[in-house]
């Protein structure tokens, strides 16, 4: 059985606790294998734990010192005790002076003195009891966070000059520069927004009437990353023209809001229709519009759809991929039974089958087909195809060539393809 006999009024502060008669310090730090917080306990002296009444910032730097044991300890792990026992005299009861020497030879846990006030230029002059002079109990975990995003970029060799970072503060990636950006103007140094919401402005222009399209084969919410990339670099040259003293992460994170903000437009919205709206007219390459198609995947999986449904044959087809695409289903071919032609897309390989039946089989014999392949180059390649196919048939598809019939021709083509990208 156990008693509390000293507490701070931070939760995560370790407390002192009596058990059995004997004075522990009892912390929680990491976790266990169920992801659920693991607690440490070792044993302190009466002096210890005057000085820990007494002396926020000693209480803290044994803190700090401890926490790199519990980590050692893992999710299963035993604390090192006698480790534990040992920094509690030099560091409770040391001078100033041999605590600084101990904190230059031993881990500890930089962030956890940060976010509890510690002195950042102190810290890293090796001062630790200095900079624990202006130390509180409650935490400010955002001027941790803050610190190591700032020694992550000092890493790369990123100097970050106010407008740089009141851009990154804006799009909310100052601390990681992986969050999903988004707007906050309140995130920002008054005197700074203007000046913010210019490049902002500039990054608008540059990719005003771009979209990011949606990409099927990699799922029903995925975004085309070929889309992604263009507006990317619209976004990016014009920035870095318009405001040339920027910091590249400052450059990227507008960009990557603009990109974020278009993709979830084309997420949010249903499945594109590629059609054009046309009517009932035949199209360029002479057949009528299809009234009729069958749509299946590499697993045998069919949907049927026709003409007079809510919606269109190309909205429909995707749709499909969309919702069965995957790293071992990236087959997909629709077919007019009726007319006897059909189309196989190979989302593996980038490239598409038109196929045509040249004789129909009779008495038992097989049908004859002709089958033509042809390189797609990505998404808006395929979109194409299989809109022009919709409207047209495999006629329609004779621009869209070159088409070969000889698959070692085609395989040639597409290794010529391969090796120069």
């Amino acid at each position: 059985m156990s008693d509390i006999v000293f507490t701070r009024r931070s939760g995560w502060i370790p407390n002192v606790i009596r058990e059995d008669g004997e004075l522990k310090l009892m912390l929680g730090a990491g976790a266990d294998a169920n992801h659920d917080p693991r607690t440490f306990t070792f044993p302190i002296g009466e002096a210890h734990l005057a000085v820990i009444q007494e002396d926020l910032a000693r209480h803290l730097l044994l803190w700090s010192a401890v926490l790199p044991l519990c980590d050692a300890a893992g999710t299963r792990g035993s604390l090192d005790e006698n480790a534990a026992v040992a920094l509690l005299d030099p560091i409770l009861l040391s001078a100033p002076a041999d605590v600084d020497a101990l904190f230059r030879r031993i881990p500890w846990d930089r962030g956890r003195l940060i976010a509890h006030g510690a002195g950042i230029d102190l810290l890293e002059r090796g001062q630790v009891c200095a900079a624990l002079r202006t130390a509180t109990d409650t935490p400010d975990a955002k001027r941790a966070q803050e610190y190591h995003a700032n020694r992550r970029r000092a890493e790369r060799g990123t100097v970050l000059g106010p407008l740089d970072a009141a851009i990154l503060r804006y799009t909310g990636q100052y601390l990681h520069g992986s969050t999903l950006p988004k707007r906050t103007p309140d995130a920002v140094d008054p005197a700074l927004l203007p000046e913010v919401v210019r490049v902002v402005a500039t990054a608008e222009q540059a990719c005003a009437g771009m979209r990011i399209g949606r990409d099927p084969r990699r799922g029903k919410r995925a975004t085309d990353k070929r889309d992604w990339q263009r507006m990317a670099a619209a976004v990016e040259t014009a920035v870095r023209r318009a405001h040339s003293g920027l910091a590249d992460d400052a450059v990227r994170s507008v960009s990557f809001l603009m990109c974020s903000e278009a993709a979830a437009r084309s997420k949010g919205a249903p499945m594109e229709d590629d059609e054009e709206a046309a009517g009932d007219h035949a199209d360029a390459g002479g057949r009528a519009r299809k009234t009729a198609l069958s749509f299946t995947d590499d697993k045998g999986v069919e949907k049927k759809w026709r003409r007079g449904g809510p919606r269109s044959a190309t909205a429909e087809f995707w749709e499909f991929v969309g919702d069965r695409s995957a790293s071992d289903n990236e087959v997909f071919t629709i077919e007019d039974e009726e007319m006897g032609e059909g189309v196989q897309l190979h989302f593996y390989a980038d490239s598409i089958a038109r196929v045509t039946t040249v004789r129909e089989g009779r008495g038992g014999s097989e049908p004859e087909y002709r089958v033509e392949y042809g390189l797609v180059d990505g998404m808006d390649g395929y979109r194409k195809l299989v809109s022009t196919f919709v409207l047209g048939g495999c006629a329609a598809l004779d621009g869209h060539g070159p088409w070969m019939s000889d698959v070692a021709e085609f395989e040639r083509a597409r290794r010529r393809r391969r090796d120069a990208q």
